[in-house]
């Protein structure tokens, strides 16, 4: 099957990134899906409501499960993602955009905190190498 220039882009960014990159892709996919959500609560359309803010709780889930616990502060990051993937369950069910924006917030702050040490990783990398 032949595919479009566009997926066989996407597919090489996401075998040639970094864990820390493919992470923060993790982050702009459920920000973005949340924030299609918001504006299917807007236009009551709540079909793409479901679909999309389900599609953001798919990758909080996935972002849980591959926490390695034997860091310390992946006790707290499940926490947190169990408490964004709850708001996103009560943003749906309630129709509450303000939820939604909650959990826009959470992964906004972690997108941003990875992105730091993503940057603070590889200019350590570069000392180590240089």
């Amino acid at each position: 099957m032949l595919k479009s220039p566009y997926e066989k882009y996407r597919q090489s960014s996401v075998q040639t990134s970094t864990p820390a990159q493919l992470v923060i892709m993790l982050y702009d996919g459920a920000i973005r899906f949340i924030r299609t959500g918001m504006e299917g609560l807007k236009n009551q359309d709540y079909e793409k409501t479901n679909l999309n803010l389900g599609k953001a709780q798919t990758i909080v889930s996935e972002l849980m499960s591959t926490l390695d616990y034997s860091i310390e502060i992946s006790k707290d990051l499940f926490s947190l993602y169990e408490y964004t993937n709850f708001l996103l369950v009560e943003a749906n069910i309630h129709k509450n955009p303000e939820k939604a924006e909650e959990a826009i917030g959470y992964l906004t702050d972690l997108r941003e905190t990875w992105l730091q040490a993503s940057k603070l990783a590889a200019g350590q990398t570069e000392i180590a190498n240089g």
